[in-house]
């Protein structure tokens, strides 16, 4: 179990289907209701991310935290914000 929030810095996100997203890099975190809104997940899988680019994760989108984060959900791909 996590101590700190600040352990999950650095750890492999990974989808449901078992494919990995990339490492966590920052927290988005609501200060006034002590808690993690998100995460921002860098070195995507060009797989699953469209030119590699950092993501946000919310939060209610994990599943477990382990040694590795295991997301319920993730988008079969994520390419350009439409404008």
């Amino acid at each position: 179990m996590l101590e700190e929030a600040s352990e999950l810095i650095g750890m492999q996100v990974y989808t449901d289907k078992g494919l990995f997203l990339g490492n966590i890099n920052n927290l988005i975190i609501d200060l006034d209701g002590a808690r993690i809104d998100g995460l921002f997940v860098h070195d995507t899988n060009p797989m699953l991310v469209d030119g590699s680019k950092a993501v946000s994760v919310p939060y209610r989108w994990i599943q477990a935290i382990g040694d590795v984060v295991i997301l319920k959900y993730f988008p079969k791909r994520v390419g350009p914000r439409r404008k």
